[in-house]
């Protein structure tokens, strides 16, 4: 009950508080007007004022997606978080199965980028010459990297290993339900995909002791797709 009351917690929180117009409207309700002004200012009237949406936006994931559980499992279950998976161990091996994986999946990306609706999407911080590659793009994906490791740790270390002594391998198809939904908006082939990544990465995280290997798994592909999508709009190569 634990898990599926943090699950409700932090999926809503990410949905419906990661958009800086909320941040602002929320100042504004509260009377904290100064603060509300210079928000606008940051978010709406800057230069840049996309790229520091972007990154309030992966700071709210991984407020939600992190310190929310770490927090529930060390002072509520008064258990340790690397049990939740939250380390850095790699198990032997992996790396053999990473590179066939990323192999298949790097074909998947190709095709995908071919699509308008993915060179659309991707990615999120758009940029159209390849003299903006540097700094804010170099830095928005990096930042964006830390993204996914706190989305591996709540979904295939909170989830899978909070729930697999009382749902067993089944933890892995509940995780990836919640999963499959966060993909609502993208591209409908990277939504039916998040399903069969959310099985896959599911089972290496409930077999292994870490998130590591999804991890790695899953800011190839992120960086990948970004990459190619830049490519086939001649951004860059």
């Amino acid at each position: 009950m634990t898990v599926f009351g943090c699950a409700f917690l932090v999926l809503i929180g990410n949905r419906y508080l990661s958009e800086s117009l909320t941040l602002i409207s929320l100042l504004d309700t509260f009377g904290s007007e100064n603060i509300a002004a210079n928000a606008r200012d940051f978010f709406i009237y800057s230069e840049y004022a996309h790229f520091h949406s972007l990154l309030y936006w992966v700071l709210l994931l991984n407020f939600f997606y992190l310190l929310v559980p770490v927090v529930i499992i060390r002072w509520y279950l008064k258990e340790k978080p690397s049990d939740f998976g939250l380390n850095f161990k790699v198990e032997k091996g992996f790396f053999k199965y990473y590179f066939v994986f990323m192999i298949f999946m790097l074909v998947l990306v190709y095709w995908a980028s071919t699509t308008s609706s993915f060179q659309h999407k991707y990615p999120f911080y758009n940029i159209h010459h390849s003299d903006q590659l540097f700094p804010r793009f170099l830095i928005w994906e990096i930042v964006y990297c830390s993204q996914f490791f706190c989305l591996e740790f709540f979904f295939r270390g909170f989830m899978v290993k909070g729930l697999q002594s009382k749902f067993g391998v089944f933890s892995i198809l509940i995780m990836t339900i919640p999963y499959c939904m966060i993909h609502f908006g993208k591209p409908m082939p990277e939504t039916i995909g998040s399903v069969f990544a959310g099985l896959i990465l599911g089972y290496i995280s409930y077999h292994g002791k870490g998130i590591v290997p999804g991890f790695l798994m899953h800011i190839t592909v992120a960086l990948a797709m970004d990459g190619m999508a830049l490519w086939q709009k001649g951004v860059i190569g």
